[in-house]
């Protein structure tokens, strides 16, 4: 099976983490970003990340659940 990348555009050079999670609806509010992180289920070009201030930028891919977005 194979894992689609949805891309999600951003309009700045950089968004962190956890504003990302929540504009692409991965979360309802910032508080709801926390416990994932916590948990490990968010992955930044194919590793853990656990920090939501995680400054990301484009042509990087978070996953999360078997969910990838690339910032475009």
């Amino acid at each position: 099976m194979t894992n689609r990348v949805h891309d999600v555009p951003i309009k700045d050079d950089m968004i962190r983490l956890g504003q990302l999670l929540k504009l692409a609806g991965a979360v309802d509010t910032g508080a709801d970003v926390r416990p994932i992180l916590e948990d490990g289920l968010v992955m930044v070009n194919d590793e853990v990340e656990t920090r939501r201030g995680r400054q990301l930028h484009r042509g990087d891919i978070v996953t999360l659940e078997g969910i990838s977005v690339r910032i475009v």
